[in-house]
């Protein structure tokens, strides 16, 4: 996947989202609900009632991008807030696309000692 621009910042929308919604109906998310600006050149990130798709919403400077990922197996980890919004950072947005728990950002295995 391509990475977001250096100072771009990454939003999560708390809570579940209806993934029928396309550019218009998550713009319209982002600036009722959210209080943000979808035409800023930050990252929304909205969640379905499954966990399993993500869609995100960006402004490139030309236009709006919806991307989309559905996971075949796991669910994506999301906050347990049911409303407002969370800031992610472009690396926990990455584990999070992964469908890796980008809240424990530790070592799952202690390095073992060479000699």
């Amino acid at each position: 996947m391509i990475g977001p621009p250096p100072g771009v910042r990454v939003w999560l929308a708390a809570g579940p989202t209806d993934m029928r919604r396309g550019f218009d109906g998550l713009s319209r998310l982002v600036q009722e609900v959210l209080g943000g600006d979808p035409f800023s050149g930050h990252v929304f990130a909205f969640r379905g009632r499954r966990a399993h798709l993500v869609k995100l919403l960006y402004w490139d400077g030309q236009g709006l991008c919806l991307l989309a990922k559905r996971l075949e197996r796991g669910k994506f980890v999301w906050p347990s807030a049911t409303e407002g919004v969370v800031s992610l950072t472009p690396a926990q947005m990455s584990m999070l696309l992964e469908g890796i728990d980008w809240r424990r950002t530790a070592w799952t295995a202690r390095p073992e000692v060479v000699g």
